[in-house]
């Protein structure tokens, strides 16, 4: 499905965005300056070249001078030595100034990325993220590193030529000029072109890059319904439109650049014609002429690579425009006041009237208010989509509230700051994340802080330690991306142990033995019970055998709190839990 950022054309030249882009720029303003003063530098040889030319026929051949010949001759492998020196200072300063911002924006971006709510992520495609990092980005450096600067020297050589060729001969100047309205009008119809070219490729590829993403997640799924071939023939549909976009642009430079050719040889025709009259009348010498041959050859170079390079901008204007659309995505909400730092908290959660809805119009949760006492545990039932996940998610503001409080000892956690609540709150989620790295990386998650054997610890307390002690290198073991060399279960207890070297004054559990074999079950059900005691824990399960022995269970039924109580008096109730109950026991029985 097309996107409408990917539609995003974007002007050659957009001020308020070239103004953003300037404040990457300005850390390396000094090798900016020099890139320009480079390419000037350049363009002021080339411009010198065919005059010293004119002055060698004229003067010195015609004269038979040759100590003045030899000078002239000096002169001219100088100046080229001058270009070659500047051109390489020109060349790697340029690359280098666009590295440089790739890397900023890059980070830059990566860690706004991190910062977002994620609603975002929800309704925002991974792969239109990864296009915007890598193929976006790299669209700014080939302006920074090809286009925005070298224009300076383009339009130098451009503005240097026309005033020497119509200070040595302007009837003849405006015989060469005679080609440029052709010229200008073949660029014309060239951008017009291709840039509709650039925006089909500029959709396929994020489309690509987000149907790989997503194929390549879910390889186990295409495997397990044989989709290969039907993923195949999709991929390769999104492939060939990628493809023909690409062949319709070089269709276009194939046309354009032979063009150029063209009127740039009818313009030397015209050149050598008129010239030759003149230097038949005596009107011109052949130090000229040779002269105006090489300042149009020069002249028309120039306009070929700046209808290039508006092409190059155009491109980066939109990159740099969905880039700043992503940079100005709104960050999670920060505290509402002054931040309230909590060194240590009694655990008791408080929910008042919480009313939470995804899309601003069905509310997951309605008026739910509830409270744990400091200590105690509770259990949050429910069928699916009965709004349980969606409560743990709100206790550390992984979305905002639409409306109530959550309190944690009487304190609005809008007013604690996202990294000191999370903190304090331990969560295994039903969806277990490993990275790839070391089982002791993953358990700490980069956090020093955290000893060797604090991890060895909550690894013994959950039972991990068990099969961990068995792996090649044990606490150093490598897990690969998603932890595919290891088993769920076990991907399930580094989750466990993770969330306990954290040491959470609240430890909440969201299907925390669901992907767990009865064995494994059992092992964890032991340490649920030791690691809960003395602190405030919240368990949601679709198990109601695991829960049978908590404080509290609170049932859910579409967003709606409909029972409160233990198990036993809740079976008496016969309502929504004995129901729940009783399906369990048919399906165990």
């Amino acid at each position: 499905m097309k996107n409408q950022e990917e539609e995003i054309t974007g002007k050659a030249y957009d001020s308020q965005l070239m103004k953003r882009l300037l404040k990457f720029l300005y850390p390396y303003k000094l090798k900016l300056v020099l890139a320009v003063f480079s390419l000037l530098i350049f363009a002021v040889c080339e411009l010198l070249g065919p005059y010293l030319i004119k002055i060698a026929i004229d003067r010195e051949i015609a004269a038979k001078d040759l100590k003045g010949l030899s000078i002239i001759s000096f002169l001219y492998l100088a100046i080229t030595g001058i270009q070659f020196i500047v051109n390489y200072v020109n060349q790697y300063l340029t690359q280098c100034l666009g590295q440089n911002v790739m890397y900023d924006i890059r980070t830059k971006i990566f860690s706004h990325v991190q910062k977002l709510p994620l609603s975002f992520f929800d309704k925002t495609p991974v792969g239109r993220l990864v296009t915007r990092i890598t193929n976006d980005v790299e669209t700014l450096n080939e302006m920074l590193s090809s286009g925005v600067v070298s224009i300076f020297g383009d339009l130098a050589v451009l503005v240097g030529i026309i005033i020497i060729m119509l200070n040595l001969n302007w009837k003849l100047a405006l015989v060469t000029f005679a080609i440029v309205p052709f010229i200008f009008y073949a660029s014309f119809l060239f951008r017009v072109k291709v840039r509709e070219s650039f925006r089909k490729i500029r959709i396929r590829i994020a489309l690509i890059n987000s149907y790989i993403q997503e194929n390549i997640s879910g390889m186990s799924i295409v495997q397990l319904f044989s989709r290969e071939k039907k993923n195949y023939t999709s991929f390769d549909s999104l492939n060939k439109n990628h493809r023909d976009a690409h062949l319709e642009t070089i269709h276009y430079f194939a046309v354009f650049f032979p063009t150029i050719e063209i009127l740039s040889s009818i313009a030397l025709a015209l050149i050598l014609w008129y010239g030759g009259l003149r230097i038949y009348d005596n009107t011109l010498t052949m130090g000229i002429l040779v002269a105006f041959i090489q300042y149009a050859q020069r002249f028309f170079q120039p306009i070929r690579d700046l209808s290039d390079k508006y092409n190059i901008m155009q491109a980066a204007m939109a990159s740099s425009e969905r880039i700043f659309q992503l940079l100005d995505a709104p960050e999670q909400q920060g505290t509402l006041d002054k931040a309230v730092h909590l060194p240590q908290i009694n655990g008791k959660i408080e929910f008042k009237n919480i009313t939470f809805s995804y899309n601003n119009e069905d509310s997951v949760l309605k008026d739910v208010s509830f409270t744990v006492n400091p200590g105690e545990k509770i259990a949050i039932v429910g069928a699916t989509g009965s709004g349980k996940t969606t409560l743990i998610s709100l206790i550390s503001r992984m979305y905002e509230l639409s409306l109530g409080s959550i309190l944690i000892d009487d304190i609005n956690i809008n007013k604690m700051t996202t990294h000191d609540l999370r903190k304090k709150v331990g969560l295994v989620q039903q969806d277990n994340f490993i990275f790839s790295g070391s089982i002791l990386d993953n358990i700490r998650l980069g956090d020093n802080e955290i000893s060797y054997d604090k991890v060895l610890s909550a690894a013994k307390n959950v039972n991990a330690h068990r099969f961990i002690s068995k792996l090649p290198d044990e606490y150093n073991y490598k897990l690969y991306e998603r932890g595919s060399n290891i088993s769920v279960g076990q991907k399930q207890l580094i989750s466990f142990a993770r969330a306990l070297a954290y040491d959470p004054d609240i430890l909440i559990m969201d299907e925390a033995t669901s992907s767990v074999d009865t064995e494994t079950e059992l092992l964890i059900r032991d340490a649920i019970t030791k690691l809960m005691t003395g602190r405030t824990s919240i368990i949601i399960a679709h198990r109601l055998s695991t829960i049978q022995n908590v404080d509290k269970i609170i049932v859910l039924h579409k967003g709606v709190i409909r029972e409160i109580g233990t198990h036993t008096e809740l079976l008496k109730k016969r309502g929504i839990y004995y129901r729940l109950y009783r399906l369990q026991f048919k399906n165990f029985s």
